[in-house]
């Protein structure tokens, strides 16, 4: 390799950087916006007033505040994923899983919410939008695989896995949210009601044909 070849890739890699660099930048002040002022009510303008980026250099990464929600959920769900397969590692069966899972969520949210809003603030910190991204749907599909095992390793019942995950991640999503409104925060509490519709929901569910 030339020297001229190294200094291309040396510029490219700096140029990396500097990308990955400024979409930190702008995620870090999306998440900061959305919490002060609530998701409806921020604007793309008070995102970049909290970076040092132009209206111009904001745009060459993202073209909506929706698409900064979209990152912002695609980023929290990529950092959640190692803990929720530590939650899966460590269980037996079906109702240590869930339990597991859902008290490590819920954990995961209060600190989520703690790193960008005092307990205080009565700003809606998760705005009501699904952004189905594509680490989200890799959550989905860990957790689907992981009721499976685990309902097989402890001779559960055979029933519509699609369903089942889809229902176990929409109810604690749903309480998630609740939860975060409510003070003071009372996570155990938040815990125990997901857990327990969701295990009370299980033997009535129908069966899967052999």
């Amino acid at each position: 390799m030339t020297s001229t070849d190294l200094l291309k890739t040396s510029q490219a890699g700096k140029r990396e950087q500097t990308k990955a660099a400024n979409r930190r930048t702008i995620l870090d002040a999306a998440r900061l916006v959305f919490a002060e002022l609530g998701y409806e009510s921020a604007s793309v303008r008070d995102i970049i007033r909290r970076t040092n980026l132009s209206v111009g250099a904001f745009y060459n990464y993202y073209r909506s505040k929706e698409e900064v929600y979209e990152a912002l959920s695609d980023d929290g769900a990529r950092r959640f994923r190692p803990i929720l397969q530590a939650q899966y590692e460590a269980s037996a069966d079906f109702e240590t899983y869930i339990r597991r899972a859902i008290d490590a969520y819920y954990n995961f949210l209060v600190e989520e919410q703690a790193a960008v809003q005092p307990a205080s603030s009565g700003v809606e910190a998760h705005p009501h939008v699904r952004a189905e991204t594509p680490e989200m749907q890799a959550v989905f599909e860990q957790v689907k695989w992981s009721v499976s095992d685990v309902l097989e390793r402890g001779h559960g019942p055979k029933v519509d896995l699609d369903y089942l995950a889809a229902a176990c991640i929409a109810i604690a999503r749903e309480v998630g949210e609740l939860m975060l409104e409510r003070r003071p925060i009372d996570v155990p509490a938040a815990v125990e009601f997901a857990v327990q519709l969701i295990l009370g929901g299980l033997p009535a569910l129908p069966r899967l044909k052999p």
